[in-house]
């Protein structure tokens, strides 16, 4: 009987060990696609966030020289207001097709991507 012991103990070690493992590996895969999807999207944040204040300081640009256009500078930033107004109004109402789908598209991609290395 103690020699079918010990294979049977020897069994469930290799047993724990190789669960062990596979929990482990599972953690580490979590792990990288955790950096690889926040290391991408704080890259694209850097990007937006430069994107944004050259935007804003050529929107301040256009408005006062529409203003100055018009000799009445109030009427630029009025105009360039209603222009993202508008923007904002077409972005409200595609915002499903045209924002939310493909950003999770982008995720999903980003997370089941298959490590070539």
């Amino acid at each position: 009987m103690n020699d079918n012991a010990a294979p049977i103990e020897l069994l469930f070690k290799k047993v724990e060990d190789f669960s062990k493992t596979t929990i482990e590996l599972l953690q580490l895969k979590a792990i990288d696609k955790t950096a690889d999807v926040v290391s991408t999207l704080v890259a694209q944040l850097a990007i937006i966030i430069a994107a944004a204040l050259a935007i804003l300081i050529l929107n301040i640009g256009v408005a006062l020289w529409i203003g100055n256009l018009l000799n009445n500078s109030f009427c630029g930033f009025f105009i360039v207001g209603g222009f993202y107004t508008i923007i904002a109004i077409i972005l409200c109402v595609y915002n499903v097709a045209w924002i939310k789908k493909p950003l999770n598209n982008t995720l999903i991609k980003l997370m089941l991507k298959q490590n070539n290395s």
